[in-house]
């Protein structure tokens, strides 16, 4: 089972694609996410494949309007 403090980058950024959240680009090493319908844009950092912290994880999950379970369902 997968916990929020142990995340991929590249698997957040995919999960957040299925649900729906486009790929804007990216500036140095975050990546620029939008939605349609949604003020907020979600910068993820991509540094070397080290996981995300669990702060930010959980600050992206409620800009983007998600629970954990919700997010849980488009992680692969």
């Amino acid at each position: 089972m997968v916990s929020p403090s142990d995340l991929k980058p590249e698997r957040v950024m995919r999960a957040f694609e299925r649900a729906g959240w486009e790929n804007q680009g990216r500036m140095g090493k975050h990546y620029k996410m939008r939605k349609e319908g949604n003020p907020h844009i979600l910068s993820i950092p991509v540094h070397g494949g080290r996981p995300l912290k669990k702060g930010l994880f959980l600050a992206l999950l409620r800009f983007a309007g998600m629970t954990w379970e919700e997010f849980r369902r488009h992680y692969r």
